[in-house]
């Protein structure tokens, strides 16, 4: 059984990193931080994009920036086609 991570990062997926600065809703010049991660595809970001979404809609903190880093952990490189299968009991 491959686990769903797994089976994303063959599909394209990689990690993606956010960083995420929003301002306090009681003090608005203050900032505050929350770091967001998940497997997501690049450039398109769709669970990012559905993340924010959620964030503007239900929490009371607007957004100020978001910083982005992604990498893709597994590429074509990486995969390869075995040559035997061993067995053992």
């Amino acid at each position: 059984m491959v686990s769903l991570e797994f089976q994303r990062q063959i599909e394209g997926y990689g990690l993606t990193t956010a960083n995420i600065l929003y301002r306090i809703p009681d003090h608005p010049k203050v900032l505050q931080t929350y770091v967001w991660q998940a497997y997501d595809l690049a450039p398109v970001f769709p669970e990012l994009k559905r993340f924010l979404a959620f964030w503007e809609r239900e929490l009371e903190g607007p957004l100020h920036s978001v910083r982005v880093a992604h990498h893709r952990l597994i590429d074509p490189r990486g995969v390869r086609m075995a040559s035997a299968e061993i067995v053992l009991h």
